[in-house]
Protein backbone atom coordinates (compact mmCIF):
# COMPACT_ATOMS: atom_id res chain seq x y z
CA UNK A 1 0.00 0.00 0.00
CA UNK A 2 2.77 2.40 0.90
CA UNK A 3 4.90 1.69 -2.14
CA UNK A 4 7.97 1.02 0.00
CA UNK A 5 9.71 -2.24 0.91
CA UNK A 6 11.51 -1.27 4.13
CA UNK A 7 10.33 -2.67 7.44
CA UNK A 8 7.77 -0.01 8.27
CA UNK A 9 4.39 -0.13 10.02
CA UNK A 10 1.74 -1.77 7.86
CA UNK A 11 -1.61 -0.01 7.63
CA UNK A 12 -4.88 -1.77 7.09
CA UNK A 13 -7.04 0.12 4.63
CA UNK A 14 -9.82 1.92 6.46
CA UNK A 15 -8.31 1.29 9.89
CA UNK A 16 -8.31 4.62 11.69
CA UNK A 17 -6.97 3.02 14.86
CA UNK A 18 -3.91 1.73 13.02
CA UNK A 19 -3.26 5.17 11.56
CA UNK A 20 -4.09 8.34 13.44
CA UNK A 21 -5.08 6.62 16.67
CA UNK A 22 -1.59 5.23 17.39
CA UNK A 23 2.02 6.21 16.94
CA UNK A 24 2.19 4.54 13.51
CA UNK A 25 1.93 7.64 11.31
CA UNK A 26 4.70 9.71 12.86
CA UNK A 27 6.95 6.65 13.24
CA UNK A 28 6.40 5.73 9.62
CA UNK A 29 6.95 9.26 8.31
CA UNK A 30 10.24 9.57 10.19
CA UNK A 31 11.53 6.21 8.97
CA UNK A 32 10.52 6.95 5.39
CA UNK A 33 12.26 10.33 5.50
CA UNK A 34 15.42 8.81 6.98
CA UNK A 35 15.49 6.16 4.27
CA UNK A 36 15.12 8.77 1.51
CA UNK A 37 17.87 10.88 3.05
CA UNK A 38 20.34 8.02 3.08
CA UNK A 39 23.84 9.01 4.12
CA UNK A 40 23.48 12.65 3.05
CA UNK A 41 23.61 15.64 5.35
CA UNK A 42 20.25 17.32 4.79
CA UNK A 43 18.62 20.51 6.02
CA UNK A 44 15.01 21.52 5.35
CA UNK A 45 14.10 25.20 5.49
CA UNK A 46 10.69 25.94 7.06
CA UNK A 47 9.14 29.42 6.75
CA UNK A 48 6.71 30.07 9.56
CA UNK A 49 4.90 33.05 11.10
CA UNK A 50 5.93 34.82 14.27
CA UNK A 51 4.45 33.14 17.32
CA UNK A 52 4.48 29.61 15.92
CA UNK A 53 8.02 28.51 16.75
CA UNK A 54 6.91 27.42 20.23
CA UNK A 55 4.49 24.98 18.59
CA UNK A 56 6.85 23.72 15.91
CA UNK A 57 10.17 23.52 17.80
CA UNK A 58 9.39 20.38 19.85
CA UNK A 59 8.09 18.64 16.71
CA UNK A 60 11.26 19.59 14.83
CA UNK A 61 13.37 18.24 17.69
CA UNK A 62 11.54 14.91 17.60
CA UNK A 63 11.82 14.69 13.79
CA UNK A 64 15.52 15.53 13.77
CA UNK A 65 16.22 12.95 16.48
CA UNK A 66 14.38 10.26 14.53
CA UNK A 67 15.75 11.11 11.07
CA UNK A 68 19.07 12.92 11.52
CA UNK A 69 17.57 15.65 9.28
CA UNK A 70 17.94 19.27 10.34
CA UNK A 71 14.89 21.53 10.01
CA UNK A 72 15.75 25.22 10.20
CA UNK A 73 12.97 27.57 11.29
CA UNK A 74 12.74 30.95 9.54
CA UNK A 75 10.24 33.28 11.19
CA UNK A 76 8.51 36.21 9.53
CA UNK A 77 5.49 38.46 10.11
CA UNK A 78 2.09 36.77 10.20
CA UNK A 79 0.98 38.62 7.05
CA UNK A 80 4.20 38.11 5.03
CA UNK A 81 4.25 34.37 4.29
CA UNK A 82 2.52 34.48 0.89
CA UNK A 83 4.66 37.36 -0.36
CA UNK A 84 7.91 35.61 0.52
CA UNK A 85 6.82 32.32 -1.08
CA UNK A 86 5.60 34.05 -4.25
CA UNK A 87 8.81 36.05 -4.62
CA UNK A 88 10.85 32.89 -4.11
CA UNK A 89 8.92 31.18 -6.91
CA UNK A 90 9.20 34.15 -9.30
CA UNK A 91 12.94 34.39 -8.74
CA UNK A 92 13.44 30.64 -9.09
CA UNK A 93 15.13 30.54 -5.71
CA UNK A 94 14.98 27.55 -3.37
CA UNK A 95 15.03 29.43 -0.07
CA UNK A 96 12.31 27.34 1.55
CA UNK A 97 11.22 23.71 1.42
CA UNK A 98 8.12 24.06 3.57
CA UNK A 99 5.97 26.88 4.84
CA UNK A 100 3.04 27.62 7.10
CA UNK A 101 0.81 30.09 5.25
CA UNK A 102 -2.71 30.90 6.37
CA UNK A 103 -5.21 28.47 4.87
CA UNK A 104 -7.04 31.20 2.96
CA UNK A 105 -3.80 31.92 1.08
CA UNK A 106 -3.44 28.51 -0.55
CA UNK A 107 -5.44 29.27 -3.73
CA UNK A 108 -3.26 32.29 -4.52
CA UNK A 109 -0.08 30.32 -3.82
CA UNK A 110 -1.30 27.66 -6.25
CA UNK A 111 -1.98 30.31 -8.89
CA UNK A 112 1.52 31.70 -8.37
CA UNK A 113 3.07 28.22 -8.72
CA UNK A 114 4.64 28.79 -5.31
CA UNK A 115 3.50 25.45 -3.83
CA UNK A 116 3.03 21.99 -5.27
CA UNK A 117 0.17 19.51 -5.02
CA UNK A 118 0.95 16.70 -2.59
CA UNK A 119 -1.76 14.29 -3.74
CA UNK A 120 0.77 11.82 -5.14
CA UNK A 121 2.67 11.76 -1.87
CA UNK A 122 -0.56 11.41 0.11
CA UNK A 123 -1.59 8.43 -2.03
CA UNK A 124 1.80 6.84 -1.44
CA UNK A 125 2.22 7.55 2.27
CA UNK A 126 -1.06 8.34 4.02
CA UNK A 127 -3.23 5.56 5.40
CA UNK A 128 -6.87 5.55 4.46
CA UNK A 129 -8.99 7.94 6.53
CA UNK A 130 -5.93 9.62 8.07
CA UNK A 131 -7.54 13.04 7.59
CA UNK A 132 -10.96 11.90 8.78
CA UNK A 133 -10.44 13.08 12.35
CA UNK A 134 -9.51 16.60 11.17
CA UNK A 135 -12.54 18.74 11.99
CA UNK A 136 -11.98 21.24 9.19
CA UNK A 137 -10.44 20.00 5.93
CA UNK A 138 -11.93 22.26 3.26
CA UNK A 139 -8.90 24.50 2.91
CA UNK A 140 -6.40 21.67 2.31
CA UNK A 141 -7.57 21.07 -1.25
CA UNK A 142 -7.90 23.18 -4.38
CA UNK A 143 -8.89 22.16 -7.92
CA UNK A 144 -9.28 18.55 -6.74
CA UNK A 145 -5.67 18.33 -5.52
CA UNK A 146 -4.35 18.16 -1.97
CA UNK A 147 -1.99 21.03 -1.19
CA UNK A 148 -1.76 21.22 2.57
CA UNK A 149 -1.99 19.84 6.08
CA UNK A 150 -4.25 21.82 8.38
CA UNK A 151 -2.31 22.29 11.59
CA UNK A 152 -4.23 25.03 13.39
CA UNK A 153 -7.95 25.29 14.13
CA UNK A 154 -8.89 28.93 13.67
CA UNK A 155 -12.65 29.26 13.89
CA UNK A 156 -13.94 32.57 15.23
CA UNK A 157 -15.22 32.46 18.85
CA UNK A 158 -16.78 35.15 21.06
CA UNK A 159 -15.51 36.09 24.53
CA UNK A 160 -17.77 37.77 27.12
CA UNK A 161 -16.88 39.30 30.49
CA UNK A 162 -18.47 36.90 32.97
CA UNK A 163 -18.51 39.45 35.81
CA UNK A 164 -20.67 41.78 33.73
CA UNK A 165 -22.84 39.19 32.02
CA UNK A 166 -23.75 37.45 35.29
CA UNK A 167 -24.01 40.55 37.47
CA UNK A 168 -27.54 40.60 39.04
CA UNK A 169 -27.75 44.40 39.01
CA UNK A 170 -26.76 44.55 35.34
CA UNK A 171 -29.23 41.80 34.51
CA UNK A 172 -32.08 43.64 36.24
CA UNK A 173 -31.22 46.96 34.63
CA UNK A 174 -30.91 45.38 31.18
CA UNK A 175 -34.27 43.64 31.53
CA UNK A 176 -35.91 46.88 32.65
CA UNK A 177 -34.36 48.81 29.76
CA UNK A 178 -34.92 46.38 26.90
CA UNK A 179 -37.57 43.97 28.14
CA UNK A 180 -35.32 40.96 27.61
CA UNK A 181 -32.81 38.95 29.60
CA UNK A 182 -29.12 39.73 29.61
CA UNK A 183 -27.64 36.50 28.23
CA UNK A 184 -25.12 35.32 25.67
CA UNK A 185 -26.47 36.88 22.45
CA UNK A 186 -27.77 34.60 19.71
CA UNK A 187 -27.88 37.30 17.02
CA UNK A 188 -25.62 40.09 15.87
CA UNK A 189 -28.35 42.59 16.62
CA UNK A 190 -28.47 41.46 20.25
CA UNK A 191 -24.66 41.58 20.49
CA UNK A 192 -24.66 45.13 19.15
CA UNK A 193 -27.29 46.11 21.72
CA UNK A 194 -25.19 44.66 24.55
CA UNK A 195 -22.01 46.38 23.34
CA UNK A 196 -23.81 49.71 23.33
CA UNK A 197 -25.29 49.00 26.76
CA UNK A 198 -21.92 48.27 28.35
CA UNK A 199 -20.03 51.06 26.64
CA UNK A 200 -19.51 53.48 29.54
CA UNK A 201 -16.11 55.12 29.10
CA UNK A 202 -16.97 57.66 31.79
CA UNK A 203 -17.08 54.70 34.23
CA UNK A 204 -13.92 53.08 32.88
CA UNK A 205 -15.84 50.43 30.92
CA UNK A 206 -15.75 49.79 27.17
CA UNK A 207 -18.36 47.94 25.13
CA UNK A 208 -16.26 45.72 22.92
CA UNK A 209 -13.26 44.89 20.79
CA UNK A 210 -14.11 43.86 17.24
CA UNK A 211 -11.37 44.06 14.62
CA UNK A 212 -11.45 47.26 12.58
CA UNK A 213 -8.00 47.15 10.97
CA UNK A 214 -7.86 46.82 7.16
CA UNK A 215 -6.28 43.35 7.41
CA UNK A 216 -9.07 41.83 9.52
CA UNK A 217 -12.21 43.93 9.10
CA UNK A 218 -13.68 41.85 6.25
CA UNK A 219 -13.97 38.77 8.40
CA UNK A 220 -16.69 40.13 10.68
CA UNK A 221 -18.68 41.43 7.73
CA UNK A 222 -18.38 37.99 6.07
CA UNK A 223 -20.03 36.33 9.09
CA UNK A 224 -22.67 39.02 9.49
CA UNK A 225 -23.54 38.80 5.80
CA UNK A 226 -23.90 35.01 5.76
CA UNK A 227 -26.12 35.26 8.83
CA UNK A 228 -28.56 37.22 6.63
CA UNK A 229 -29.20 34.01 4.65
CA UNK A 230 -27.72 35.04 1.27
CA UNK A 231 -24.92 33.50 -0.77
CA UNK A 232 -22.18 36.08 -1.43
CA UNK A 233 -22.23 35.10 -5.11
CA UNK A 234 -24.81 33.34 -7.22
CA UNK A 235 -24.01 30.02 -8.89
CA UNK A 236 -22.68 31.88 -11.94
CA UNK A 237 -20.35 34.10 -9.84
CA UNK A 238 -22.62 37.15 -9.95
CA UNK A 239 -21.92 39.09 -6.72
CA UNK A 240 -24.88 39.36 -4.35
CA UNK A 241 -23.18 41.38 -1.64
CA UNK A 242 -24.50 44.82 -2.58
CA UNK A 243 -28.16 44.09 -1.94
CA UNK A 244 -30.18 44.74 1.19
CA UNK A 245 -28.46 42.00 3.22
CA UNK A 246 -24.94 43.27 2.55
CA UNK A 247 -25.83 46.93 3.09
CA UNK A 248 -27.66 46.18 6.35
CA UNK A 249 -24.72 44.12 7.64
CA UNK A 250 -22.37 47.02 6.92
CA UNK A 251 -24.74 49.58 8.47
CA UNK A 252 -24.81 47.46 11.62
CA UNK A 253 -21.01 47.36 11.70
CA UNK A 254 -20.80 51.13 11.32
CA UNK A 255 -23.32 51.70 14.12
CA UNK A 256 -21.67 49.37 16.64
CA UNK A 257 -18.21 50.80 15.92
CA UNK A 258 -19.26 53.91 17.83
CA UNK A 259 -19.40 51.78 20.99
CA UNK A 260 -16.13 49.85 20.64
CA UNK A 261 -12.87 50.74 22.33
CA UNK A 262 -11.67 53.96 20.67
CA UNK A 263 -8.31 52.38 19.76
CA UNK A 264 -9.90 49.35 18.09
CA UNK A 265 -9.16 50.63 14.57
CA UNK A 266 -5.41 50.45 15.26
CA UNK A 267 -5.17 47.22 17.23
CA UNK A 268 -3.71 44.22 15.46
CA UNK A 269 -3.81 40.63 16.61
CA UNK A 270 -1.57 40.61 19.68
CA UNK A 271 -2.43 44.16 20.75
CA UNK A 272 -6.12 43.25 20.77
CA UNK A 273 -5.44 40.37 23.15
CA UNK A 274 -3.40 42.57 25.46
CA UNK A 275 -6.12 45.23 25.49
CA UNK A 276 -8.89 42.78 26.39
CA UNK A 277 -6.71 41.16 29.07
CA UNK A 278 -6.88 44.39 31.09
CA UNK A 279 -10.40 43.39 32.15
CA UNK A 280 -12.41 46.55 31.39
CA UNK A 281 -14.06 45.51 28.07
CA UNK A 282 -17.32 43.57 27.81
CA UNK A 283 -16.64 41.41 24.75
CA UNK A 284 -14.01 40.36 22.26
CA UNK A 285 -13.79 38.19 19.16
CA UNK A 286 -10.92 35.85 18.41
CA UNK A 287 -9.57 32.34 18.12
CA UNK A 288 -8.10 29.63 20.29
CA UNK A 289 -4.81 31.51 20.35
CA UNK A 290 -6.69 34.39 21.94
CA UNK A 291 -7.86 32.04 24.69
CA UNK A 292 -4.36 30.70 25.32
CA UNK A 293 -3.25 34.28 25.94
CA UNK A 294 -6.31 35.31 27.95
CA UNK A 295 -6.18 32.10 29.98
CA UNK A 296 -2.57 32.77 30.91
CA UNK A 297 -1.31 33.68 34.38
CA UNK A 298 -0.71 37.35 33.48
CA UNK A 299 -4.22 37.99 32.14
CA UNK A 300 -6.81 39.83 34.22
CA UNK A 301 -9.48 37.88 32.32
CA UNK A 302 -8.34 34.41 33.36
CA UNK A 303 -11.39 32.41 34.55
CA UNK A 304 -13.59 35.49 34.01
CA UNK A 305 -15.02 34.75 30.56
CA UNK A 306 -18.03 33.13 28.97
CA UNK A 307 -17.57 31.70 25.46
CA UNK A 308 -19.93 31.20 22.54
CA UNK A 309 -19.95 30.78 18.78
CA UNK A 310 -20.30 33.95 16.75
CA UNK A 311 -23.86 35.29 16.70
CA UNK A 312 -26.21 34.45 13.86
CA UNK A 313 -29.39 35.77 12.27
CA UNK A 314 -33.07 34.89 12.28
CA UNK A 315 -34.02 33.35 8.93
CA UNK A 316 -37.57 32.11 8.46
CA UNK A 317 -38.21 32.45 12.16
CA UNK A 318 -35.25 30.26 13.12
CA UNK A 319 -31.71 31.04 14.23
CA UNK A 320 -29.00 30.57 11.61
CA UNK A 321 -25.46 30.46 13.01
CA UNK A 322 -22.57 30.71 10.58
CA UNK A 323 -19.32 30.08 12.49
CA UNK A 324 -16.36 30.87 10.30
CA UNK A 325 -12.92 29.36 9.73
CA UNK A 326 -10.86 32.33 8.59
CA UNK A 327 -7.20 31.64 9.27
CA UNK A 328 -5.41 28.50 10.44
CA UNK A 329 -1.78 27.78 9.55
CA UNK A 330 -1.32 25.07 6.95
CA UNK A 331 1.80 23.03 6.10
CA UNK A 332 2.64 23.24 2.39
CA UNK A 333 5.56 22.10 0.22
CA UNK A 334 7.13 24.80 -1.94
CA UNK A 335 7.60 24.48 -5.69
CA UNK A 336 11.28 25.36 -5.29
CA UNK A 337 12.12 22.63 -2.78
CA UNK A 338 14.83 20.24 -3.92
CA UNK A 339 13.51 17.61 -1.50
CA UNK A 340 9.73 17.77 -1.93
CA UNK A 341 8.98 14.22 -0.75
CA UNK A 342 11.03 14.55 2.43
CA UNK A 343 9.44 17.97 3.02
CA UNK A 344 6.04 16.29 2.65
CA UNK A 345 7.06 13.57 5.11
CA UNK A 346 7.99 16.19 7.69
CA UNK A 347 4.52 17.74 7.26
CA UNK A 348 2.93 14.30 7.64
CA UNK A 349 5.02 13.69 10.76
CA UNK A 350 4.03 17.07 12.22
CA UNK A 351 0.35 16.52 11.42
CA UNK A 352 0.14 13.06 12.97
CA UNK A 353 -1.99 12.56 16.04
CA UNK A 354 0.88 12.45 18.54
CA UNK A 355 2.95 15.28 17.08
CA UNK A 356 0.05 17.63 16.41
CA UNK A 357 -1.14 17.11 19.99
CA UNK A 358 2.36 17.99 21.19
CA UNK A 359 2.33 21.14 19.05
CA UNK A 360 -1.13 22.35 20.07
CA UNK A 361 -0.44 21.75 23.76
CA UNK A 362 2.41 24.29 23.82
CA UNK A 363 1.11 27.17 25.92
CA UNK A 364 3.61 29.60 24.41
CA UNK A 365 2.41 29.03 20.83
CA UNK A 366 -0.84 29.78 19.07
CA UNK A 367 -1.72 26.55 17.24
CA UNK A 368 -5.26 25.52 18.18
CA UNK A 369 -7.00 22.12 18.26
CA UNK A 370 -8.05 20.73 14.90
CA UNK A 371 -8.22 16.95 15.38
CA UNK A 372 -10.94 15.24 17.43
CA UNK A 373 -8.47 13.67 19.86
CA UNK A 374 -6.96 17.06 20.75
CA UNK A 375 -10.02 17.92 22.79
CA UNK A 376 -9.50 14.98 25.15
CA UNK A 377 -5.85 15.73 25.88
CA UNK A 378 -5.34 16.91 29.51
CA UNK A 379 -2.57 19.38 28.65
CA UNK A 380 -4.71 20.98 25.94
CA UNK A 381 -7.68 21.12 28.29
CA UNK A 382 -5.51 22.91 30.85
CA UNK A 383 -4.19 25.39 28.27
CA UNK A 384 -7.66 26.34 27.00
CA UNK A 385 -10.20 25.27 29.66
CA UNK A 386 -12.87 22.68 29.00
CA UNK A 387 -15.56 25.36 28.74
CA UNK A 388 -13.77 27.02 25.86
CA UNK A 389 -13.00 23.75 24.08
CA UNK A 390 -16.68 22.77 23.97
CA UNK A 391 -17.51 25.96 22.07
CA UNK A 392 -14.42 25.71 19.89
CA UNK A 393 -15.22 22.12 18.89
CA UNK A 394 -18.72 23.01 17.75
CA UNK A 395 -17.49 26.07 15.86
CA UNK A 396 -14.82 24.02 14.06
CA UNK A 397 -17.26 21.28 13.18
CA UNK A 398 -19.85 23.70 11.74
CA UNK A 399 -17.61 26.39 10.23
CA UNK A 400 -18.31 28.03 6.89
CA UNK A 401 -15.22 28.38 4.67
CA UNK A 402 -13.30 31.37 3.49
CA UNK A 403 -13.54 32.33 -0.19
CA UNK A 404 -11.20 29.62 -1.50
CA UNK A 405 -11.00 30.84 -5.09
CA UNK A 406 -8.09 31.92 -7.24
CA UNK A 407 -7.31 35.58 -6.42
CA UNK A 408 -8.86 35.22 -2.96
CA UNK A 409 -6.46 37.87 -1.74
CA UNK A 410 -7.64 40.32 -4.38
CA UNK A 411 -11.34 39.70 -3.68
CA UNK A 412 -10.81 40.34 0.02
CA UNK A 413 -8.45 43.29 -0.39
CA UNK A 414 -11.10 45.11 -2.40
CA UNK A 415 -13.77 44.18 0.14
CA UNK A 416 -11.62 45.37 3.04
CA UNK A 417 -10.71 48.64 1.33
CA UNK A 418 -14.30 49.67 0.75
CA UNK A 419 -15.51 48.44 4.14
CA UNK A 420 -12.91 50.68 5.79
CA UNK A 421 -14.01 53.65 3.65
CA UNK A 422 -17.61 53.10 4.72
CA UNK A 423 -16.64 52.63 8.38
CA UNK A 424 -14.77 55.92 8.19
CA UNK A 425 -17.93 57.46 6.68
CA UNK A 426 -16.07 58.51 3.54
CA UNK A 427 -18.68 56.76 1.39
CA UNK A 428 -22.13 55.29 1.96
CA UNK A 429 -22.56 51.55 2.57
CA UNK A 430 -24.49 51.30 -0.71
CA UNK A 431 -21.69 52.95 -2.67
CA UNK A 432 -18.97 50.90 -0.98
CA UNK A 433 -20.58 47.53 -1.67
CA UNK A 434 -21.54 48.54 -5.21
CA UNK A 435 -17.88 49.21 -5.92
CA UNK A 436 -16.88 45.91 -4.32
CA UNK A 437 -19.41 44.09 -6.49
CA UNK A 438 -18.09 45.76 -9.65
CA UNK A 439 -14.51 44.89 -8.76
CA UNK A 440 -15.39 41.30 -7.89
CA UNK A 441 -16.96 40.91 -11.33
CA UNK A 442 -13.80 42.27 -12.95
CA UNK A 443 -11.60 39.92 -10.93
CA UNK A 444 -13.72 36.95 -11.99
CA UNK A 445 -13.65 38.00 -15.66
CA UNK A 446 -9.85 38.33 -15.60
CA UNK A 447 -9.66 34.77 -14.31
CA UNK A 448 -10.61 31.71 -16.35
CA UNK A 449 -14.27 32.48 -15.78
CA UNK A 450 -15.68 28.99 -16.41
CA UNK A 451 -13.08 27.42 -14.15
CA UNK A 452 -13.76 29.98 -11.46
CA UNK A 453 -17.49 29.27 -11.70
CA UNK A 454 -16.82 25.56 -11.16
CA UNK A 455 -14.60 26.34 -8.20
CA UNK A 456 -17.30 28.44 -6.58
CA UNK A 457 -20.00 25.85 -7.24
CA UNK A 458 -17.78 23.18 -5.69
CA UNK A 459 -17.04 25.39 -2.69
CA UNK A 460 -20.74 26.00 -2.12
CA UNK A 461 -21.20 22.23 -1.88
CA UNK A 462 -18.60 22.13 0.90
CA UNK A 463 -20.52 24.47 3.20
CA UNK A 464 -22.08 22.76 6.22
CA UNK A 465 -25.45 21.39 5.17
CA UNK A 466 -27.31 23.20 7.95
CA UNK A 467 -25.99 26.47 6.50
CA UNK A 468 -26.11 25.81 2.75
CA UNK A 469 -29.68 24.54 2.94
CA UNK A 470 -30.80 27.92 4.30
CA UNK A 471 -28.76 30.27 2.09
CA UNK A 472 -30.45 31.52 -1.03
CA UNK A 473 -29.60 33.24 -4.30
CA UNK A 474 -31.39 36.52 -4.87
CA UNK A 475 -32.65 35.46 -8.27
CA UNK A 476 -33.72 32.07 -7.02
Amino acid sequence: MLGMTMALPTYCAGSLAAASGSNAVHDYAAQAARELKGSRNLTLELLLPDGCSANVAPVVAAFSKATDITVRLIETGVDDINLKLTLDALRGESTYDLALPATFGLPDLVEADAIIPISRFAEKHEPDRFREEILYQIGDTFDNEIYGFQTDGDAYVMFYHKDLLHNPDEQARYADTFGRSLAVPDTWQELDRQIEYFNRPEDGLEGGLLFRTPSYVAWEWWVRFHAKGIWPMAQDLTPQIDGEAGVTALEEMIAVTEHLCPETSTLGLFDSWSRYAKGDVYCNIGWGGSQKFLNGPDSNMRNRMVFSPTPGGIIGGELLRTPYFNWGWNYVVTSQSTEPEIAYLFALFASSSKMSTLAVSQVGGYFDPFRVEHYQDPSIQKAYSEEFLKVHFESMKNAIPDLYLAHQGEYFRVLSEWLVRALNRDVSPEHALSRVSENWSLISVRTDYKTQQKRWQELRRKYPVHVSSRLRDLAG
